[in-house]
């Protein structure tokens, strides 16, 4: 039983990151995160698979071997995300939703350069 709700959860969580790719409101790294956390705990084999998967190299690879990402990637991944988040901020119609996301946006460039450390060449 155990077995089957750590793939539940890191399907749902895979399926979650893989539509965070095109809409900026959902983050990708962390459901991929979460669902290597699940799948190395429910099933070798989908763990397996997932480190195979594309998404899993671009986004979480280096992360998940090294507990680093390199300078350049990390300005790669705050370019992406200023501008989805700020079409996002710019078309939500509602202030309290610009306001969240602007925040999230700060938190998360906050994390990725204070939190995780570069990648040592």
């Amino acid at each position: 039983m155990k077995k089957i709700l750590f793939i539940t959860i890191g399907s749902l969580s895979l399926g979650l990151g893989s539509i965070g790719v095109v809409l900026p409101v959902l983050p990708t790294t962390p459901f991929l995160l979460l669902s290597a956390y699940c799948f190395a705990r429910g099933s070798q084999r989908f763990e397996i698979w997932l480190k195979g998967t594309k998404l899993y190299q671009h986004y979480v690879a280096d992360y998940m071997e090294t507990k680093t990402i390199p300078k350049k990637r990390k300005r790669k991944i705050l370019l992406n995300i200023y501008l989805l988040m700020g079409l996002s901020i710019y078309l939500v119609p509602f202030s309290i939703m610009k306001f969240l996301l602007s925040l999230l946006t700060i938190f998360i460039t906050v994390y990725l350069f204070w939190f995780i450390p570069d990648t040592v060449d």
